[in-house]
């Protein structure tokens, strides 16, 4: 079983509740669950069905946030954060391909 530091360490670990989380957010509870709807992401559910959130989706929430502050469209928002995630996990896998490459020609 994971100690309580190292969850609290993980980007993942759901740990903040709805309430908590728009807080952090400077958004309303609404805002979040339209996060949801646009599939942003999918918070996680305790047992009894409250959504907890974890740092990375606050990260993913407060630049929607910005986004939608600055006049975009949530959806448009939510699709443009997608893609630039998207498009990042491919320049990092391709780094490390090229890291592998580099290092099997040595």
């Amino acid at each position: 079983m994971a100690q309580p530091d190292d969850m609290l360490n993980d980007d993942d670990y759901p740990a903040y509740t709805m309430g908590r989380a728009a807080e952090i957010v400077g958004a309303s509870q609404d805002f979040l669950r339209r996060l949801d709807e646009a599939k942003l992401f999918t918070p996680f559910r305790s047992a009894g069905g409250h959504r907890r959130y974890s740092r990375y989706q606050l990260r993913l929430a407060a630049r929607a946030r910005e986004m939608v502050d600055h006049g975009t469209a949530l959806e448009a928002a939510c699709r443009i954060i997608i893609l630039e995630d998207q498009l990042e996990e491919a320049l990092q896998h391709n780094r490390n391909h090229q890291r592998r490459q580099q290092a099997d020609a040595a």
